[in-house]
């Protein structure tokens, strides 16, 4: 796994985030810790990490929360002119992204709800 630049979209709370630096410590990997929630990401910021996670924006919410509810995500559209409506969403509630996330230097980047995931960075 690649060193250095690598960075973590963490939540804390989330025990699928605290394995994901498990694992990244125990695999001697240099990373910083972006705490997401506290500081959220950008529209450009997720439509760089979808285009590096090669996915879409609806593939990585998290449709069963509450907020996701309250917005009747579930009867959005799922096509390209639905894209930015998504990515917004995700913005303004970054609650709404599936976590934890993780970017390497060389460009990469996975959601790693699983050491299986994060063994694809090696």
């Amino acid at each position: 796994m690649t060193s250095g630049q690598t960075e973590i979209w963490h939540n804390p709370q989330c025990s699928k985030s605290r394995n994901a630096t498990a694992f990244l410590d125990q695999a001697g990997v240099e990373y910083s810790v972006r705490r997401y929630l506290d500081a959220p990401p950008t529209a450009d910021e997720l439509r760089d990490v979808l285009r590096r996670l090669g996915a879409e924006p609806w593939e990585i919410t998290r449709t069963s929360e509450q907020i996701a509810k309250d917005l009747g995500i579930a009867k959005w559209g799922r096509t390209p002119a639905d894209r930015d409506r998504w990515i917004e969403a995700l913005a303004e509630h970054p609650k709404l992204i599936q976590r934890p996330i993780v970017l390497t230097a060389d460009g990469r980047a996975v959601v790693a709800r699983d050491d299986a995931a994060l063994r694809l960075l090696e």
